[in-house]
């Protein structure tokens, strides 16, 4: 393994120089820089990650909580992940993944043990009980006090409250409005939406409660009757929500879906059901592209930003370390991409 002595040695310089080129502690002339900088491709050097972090008080670790459950969409949850791991990789930071529903146990285990320098959390509730602990304070109850995250930390959610926090997200609330208001701009007045598996609802997850908001806020100002259920995903679990929608809304001539694995079973129902789309029937897809365009239909969607999320989270959590970034929260604007999916309402609706 190549020492820092070595590339010292090499590139004409001393020890202290060459850390100090590694650190930014200090100004360095830029001759003496790119010097440093090519004996160290050269020599292939890689800083011993234990030192570093005794001499620099930093462990240039991101901690990334990412939940892993069996009722979520875990595509789009890595699509993030890697984001998240690639932006950290170019700031200079590795990841620590951590896929437990620890809670905040998990956020005092890391905050307590000085494992990462800033933590990046998903799944984020509405009534989170990680938030209190990223504010100063202890989880609800009391459980477990004693360890409080005094560092920096980005949420990929929006809770209900966000005072004090960074946080990053798709403007889900104004997605659901936007998916209602294309419909009804076609004439839709009868609107089913097939959402998340229940427990998602009962956890009270930030982006399908925001995204079930700004529906049923669409769908006041539109005029349109809005029918929400839940969904297991899988063509059995669709075929039975499917019933009952059309058995209570036999009407309806628009659905929306924000439930990947609802999709391809739905399209499949309305087939064999003779109901053509968008002829008979429309759907509107919150999900990502990937799955929009590959679809037995092309759907009318609005993409999740998964990319755009993990890399924004990871620039305002390297900002805060730094110390340029306060606490904010930024709010990814939904944009809907118009495909075969959907036009106008049948003449009989």
């Amino acid at each position: 393994m190549v020492t820092l002595a070595e590339v010292a040695q090499h590139a004409g310089v001393s020890a202290s120089t060459v850390s100090y080129v590694l650190s930014g502690k200090r100004s360095i002339s830029a001759n003496t820089r790119q010097r440093v900088e090519e004996s160290i491709r050269r020599l292939g050097y890689h800083p011993n990650a234990g030192a570093r972090a005794l001499a620099s008080s930093r462990s240039n670790i991101i901690a990334l909580m990412v939940p892993l459950r069996t009722d979520m969409y875990v595509p789009v949850m890595m699509e993030i992940a890697i984001a998240v791991a690639t932006t950290a990789r170019a700031h200079g930071y590795d990841v620590l993944l951590l896929t437990g529903e620890e809670g905040p146990d998990a956020v005092r285990r890391v905050a307590g043990s000085g494992l990462a320098d800033g933590m990046i959390l998903m799944d984020v509730e509405l009534e989170d009980e990680r938030l209190p602990l990223l504010r100063g304070g202890d989880a609800p109850g009391g459980a477990r006090p004693g360890v409080r995250a005094d560092q920096p930390a980005v949420l990929i959610g929006l809770p209900a409250d966000a005072s004090g926090l960074t946080c990053v997200d798709l403007d889900f609330r104004a997605t659901g409005a936007l998916c209602v208001e294309h419909l009804a701009k076609l004439g839709h007045r009868d609107i089913a939406v097939i959402g998340e598996a229940p427990a998602v609802y009962e956890r009270h997850t930030g982006f399908a409660e925001r995204t079930l908001d700004g529906l049923r806020s669409g769908a006041r100002e539109s005029g349109v009757r809005l029918l929400h259920r839940p969904c297991e995903g899988g063509y059995d679990a669709m075929a039975l929500t499917l019933a009952r929608i059309l058995d209570e809304r036999p009407g309806t001539t628009g659905f929306v879906v924000q439930n990947e694995s609802a999709v391809e079973p739905l399209l499949a129902l309305l087939r064999q059901q003779g109901r053509a789309v968008p002829e008979d029937v429309s759907v509107v897809a919150v999900c990502p592209e990937q799955v929009a365009v590959q679809a037995s239909v092309r759907l009318t969607s609005v993409a999740i930003p998964a990319q755009e999320m993990g890399r924004y989270a990871v620039e305002h959590l390297v900002a805060k370390l730094d110390g340029r970034d306060g606490d904010e929260v930024v709010l990814i604007a939904p944009e809907l991409t118009v495909r075969a999916s959907s036009g106008p309402a049948p003449a009989r609706a």
